[in-house]
């Protein structure tokens, strides 16, 4: 079922050929309805493929297949809408010194895009996922490197986005799946690839970034690799509702088994009194949460171990022992250090490095200096997170969200990380580790990796592609001399 080198080359050579295609805004628009369309209609098989792969289980599935739909027809609406083709028109200006000549820009296609399909969102995260709809919507054919998580699901989504392309009159290679881990190698080298969206481990990521930089010419490569996704809970938050952030981070780390991306994998709570009462609830909460399967046999291995190398550090305590719960299962649990340990470079910096499942680390903190010393230490994520209270949040709060910003691509206040809408505001990205650049994935201004800019000087209107034509025969947004109109 892996796809050779020569089948890749075929795949990508597919793709390439179909890229004319989905030049018409409103063809892919209709496609994007088409795939959300088939894939409601074909749901119940859809859910089953994934269940039997993943063993997420029939609602989780079900919701995250709704969440892939809407997805697909966000960025329908937003091809109809154009915006993202950023239309800017400066006519000529003599009077300006030096003069202006005419100038119009938009943004064009890059060409094929590679998509790594992740391992813990087989539908929103795969093959018909976010890179996948972005990449459509912005003019781009996809081949999509299937995980071998989820390759029964893959293949089935992939007939549907297919069989959606020829409902409208496209040709089904503007996407085309392959199986196998040296296909995605392959891929990322193809001189018709043009660019890349992965998610997965940092190790997985790094290898596939420094291939593509690597290459004769180097294309861009958007990958989502590894994220500690920090809390910090002031001391006045603690002592005003300990209890309920207690019991709040007890459901947001063990959501999925652990397996999401914004899992608060690492939170900086207070130590003693206030911070005691918090650790209650999250013991509590862990201690009630059943042992559940991860995404695979070596996920649920590198997490054991993983548990077990920070459980053995110096001063390191287990609550709630995370673990092997049964032959096939993962216990949730948690780990707490002195903040102290934290400050500087050590053996305790693997607190520091995500650990994937349902575990987090409590950073016990005895003043600012502590958490403001430990944050300047964490590597980039996608999200951070302030739990605040009235009583601080015209001192020490301000400060610390300060702290938080430079760290993630979303900050939170009094909430939980897991769970990223798709909205137009959201962005789901991070400095590095976290991403490895600074867009997003989520949201509709993900499709702006998949574009590029050109500016047309002095050429005649009849030359000019419709999108920049002076009677703007597609009624786009454009920013004209300067205004909106």
């Amino acid at each position: 079922m892996e796809a050779t080198a020569e089948e890749v080359d075929g795949a990508v050579r597919a793709a390439h050929a179909a890229r004319g295609a989905l030049a018409d805004r409103t063809v892919r628009a209709a496609y994007l309805r088409a795939a959300a369309d088939l894939l409601t209609e074909s749901g119940e098989r859809v859910v089953e493929a994934a269940d039997a792969e993943t063993v997420l289980g029939p609602t989780r599935l079900a919701g995250e297949l709704a969440r892939t739909t809407a997805q697909l027809r966000a960025f329908a609406d937003a091809v109809d809408a154009g915006e993202f083709l950023d239309v800017r028109i400066d006519h000529a200006d003599d009077g300006r010194t030096p003069p202006w000549p005419d100038l119009r820009r938009y943004k064009i296609p890059l060409g094929v895009v590679a998509v790594y399909a992740a391992s813990n969102f087989p539908l929103a995260f795969s093959v018909p996922g976010g890179d996948t709809a972005s990449a459509l919507a912005a003019g781009c054919p996809v081949v999509v490197k299937a995980h071998p998580a989820h390759p029964a699901t893959s293949e089935v989504c992939a007939s549907v986005l297919r069989r959606a392309a020829a409902q409208v009159g496209l040709p089904e290679d503007v996407l085309v799946l392959v199986h196998g881990f040296d296909a995605g190698v392959e891929l990322v080298r193809h001189p018709l690839v043009a660019a890349a969206g992965f998610t997965g481990s940092v190790r997985g990521g790094r290898a596939l970034f420094d291939a593509a930089a690597a290459r004769p010419v180097p294309i861009p490569f958007h990958g989502e690799l590894g994220s500690l996704n920090p809390v910090v809970v002031t001391e006045a938050a603690a002592a005003e509702r300990a209890e309920q952030i207690g019991a709040g981070l007890a459901g947001s780390m063990t959501l999925g088994a652990g397996q999401f991306c914004t899992k608060p994998g690492f939170v900086l709570v207070p130590a003693g009194g206030d911070g005691d009462r918090l650790l209650k609830a999250l013991t509590e909460g862990t201690s009630h949460t059943e042992a559940a399967s991860m995404l695979d046999l070596r996920m649920r291995e590198a997490f054991v171990a993983g548990v077990q190398e920070r459980a053995a550090l110096p001063d390191v305590e287990t609550p709630v022992t995370a673990g092997a719960g049964g032959e096939h299962t993962v216990s949730a649990g948690y780990l707490t250090v002195p903040a102290a340990r934290l400050t500087a470079e050590g053996p305790h910096d693997q607190l520091l490095e995500e650990c994937f499942g349902p575990v987090t680390v409590v950073a016990r903190y005895t003043s600012r200096e502590e958490v403001t010393a430990v944050l300047s230490r964490l590597p980039g994520n996608l999200t951070a997170t302030l739990h605040t209270a009235e009583a601080d949040r015209d001192g020490d709060a301000a400060g610390l969200l300060d702290a938080l910003v430079p760290l993630a691509g979303r900050v939170l206040v009094d909430g939980w990380p897991t769970g990223v809408a798709v909205a137009p505001a959201q962005h789901h990205g991070g400095p590095y580790p976290a991403t490895t650049s600074t867009s997003t994935s989520v949201g509709i201004t993900a499709v702006e990796r998949w574009l590029r800019p050109v500016s047309y000087q002095s050429v005649p209107d009849a030359l000019l592609p419709p999108e920049l034509r002076e009677d703007n025969p597609l009624g786009l947004p454009r920013r004209v001399d300067g205004r909106l109109v």
